[in-house]
């Protein structure tokens, strides 16, 4: 039986593993993005009965079901696949997220920023395909959903390949066992748990605005905006995915409009990695906390900017995407500074075998901050039968302090330092 490393080589460059850690991941978030982006869709218009009769699902049970994998009746297996995804995926995440990190040791430790923000690049780099291209095959007449389903399906197996192929090169840290309890009772293992849930607790606010631009409330927006988009020459009437006007401008779809968030996100990644972060290092020292305080100001300022669009909507007029393009701008910038920068926060602050526990409540967080713009939602018509109105604009002004408040209260956090 081979042999594998279980502690990092003693070099100052990048590990030989995390070549293939960052491929496997971004085959991985490609299958599983592209999967998620079709799926309500083919839930609701691509469906057959057992009579072989098209018969697709009403859209809110069709969203319903994919959220908490319930009330399927008749499609079991449907059901059953949504229940093995999501326990591969809850799988997947925390480990693998630590796995980048355990490749590291005290010689090349000062690479870990950079190596999280290749990761999430990865993720973003594989994702924005996916959303591009499996809802074209989809709709596609020559290819279909078995088609639209099938390339995830090619990509994960790739993506288990690659993982296969790096196993010799990867450190392999060996379980905790019941060490891991010890830690986890112990007063420093209690301690360091409430000193990230303090962290959490603001980055989940986060997350609550960035729900609503990725097919949320911003998309509902694009459907009273003018789509048409002049400032992208560069797109290919033969590549784009989009419908392409005269000057190889851009007429949008509202579904697609937040495709560029991974764009940008692509492009800001080796940006702030490798010249913005280091000329701010040189006025005052950049903290992992400092990043996230920054991240929350430029989430906040976004939505100052779906507020005023929203203003606009509801007094008439149509205002053009190029305003909430600019948004994106911004909430990408916030998303570098907030998520790539809680990945490496999450890891640095763990035990040794507490890793991938502080990995799965990072994304805890994620998933309780999701659910905050949808419980907002659902209590609108209660709180407006109080007196406090948040539809139309007063929805995005309610987030927009919501998240200024945030922000306010992490001041007394920035200046610290990671353990």
């Amino acid at each position: 039986m081979a042999k594998y490393a279980t502690s990092p080589p003693n070099i100052a460059g990048m590990p030989p593993g995390v070549p293939y850690i960052i491929g496997n991941e971004g085959a991985e978030r490609f299958s599983f993005y592209g999967m998620r982006t079709i799926l309500i869709g083919f839930m609701t218009q691509f469906m057959l009965n057992r009579s072989g009769i098209l018969e697709g699902m009403p859209a809110n049970e069709a969203f319903m079901d994919t959220s908490a994998g319930i009330h399927f009746g008749q499609k079991w297996v449907l059901a059953l696949g949504l229940v093995l995804i999501a326990v591969g995926a809850g799988g997947i995440k925390p480990c693998v997220s630590a796995n980048v990190g355990d490749q590291f040791g005290e010689s090349n430790k000062h690479l870990l920023s950079k190596v999280f923000g290749w990761f999430y690049f990865s993720i973003n780099f594989g994702s924005s395909f996916s959303i591009w291209l499996c809802p074209v095959l989809l709709r596609s007449p020559n290819w279909g959903p078995r088609y639209a389903f099938g390339l995830p399906g090619v990509l994960m197996f790739i993506a288990t390949v690659i993982f296969w192929l790096g196993r010799k090169k990867m450190v392999h840290v060996p379980p905790g066992g019941l060490g891991f309890l010890r830690d986890l009772a112990s007063k420093e293992g209690r301690s360091i748990l409430l000193r990230i849930w303090a962290i959490y607790v603001f980055t989940m606010i986060f997350w609550a605005l960035w729900d609503q631009s990725s097919g949320g409330e911003w998309t509902i927006q694009c459907q009273k905006m003018d789509l048409y988009c002049g400032w992208i020459p560069w797109v290919s009437m033969h590549f784009s995915p989009f419908s392409v006007s005269a000057g190889f401008g851009i007429t949008f779809l509202p579904e697609q409009v937040n495709v560029v968030n991974g764009i940008f996100i692509l492009a800001m990644i080796p940006m702030f990695n490798y010249w913005l972060y280091p000329a701010i290092s040189k006025i005052f020292p950049l903290t992992p906390l400092r990043k996230i305080g920054i991240g929350l100001f430029l989430t906040a300022l976004s939505f100052v900017m779906i507020w005023w669009i929203q203003l606009q909507i509801d007094h008439g007029g149509s205002p053009s995407v190029n305003w909430q393009l600019i948004a994106y701008i911004i909430l990408s910038a916030g998303e570098v500074m907030v998520s790539i920068t809680g990945l490496e926060f999450s890891y640095t602050q763990a035990p040794n075998r507490m890793k991938s526990l502080l990995m799965s409540m990072w994304l805890l967080s994620v998933a309780l901050g999701n659910q905050i713009p949808s419980v907002i939602s659902f209590l609108i018509p209660k709180l407006k039968s109080i007196g406090m109105n948040l539809e139309g604009a007063n929805y995005f002004r309610f987030f927009t302090l919501l998240m200024l408040a945030t922000r306010q209260q992490t001041r007394p956090f920035a200046g610290a330092t990671a353990r």
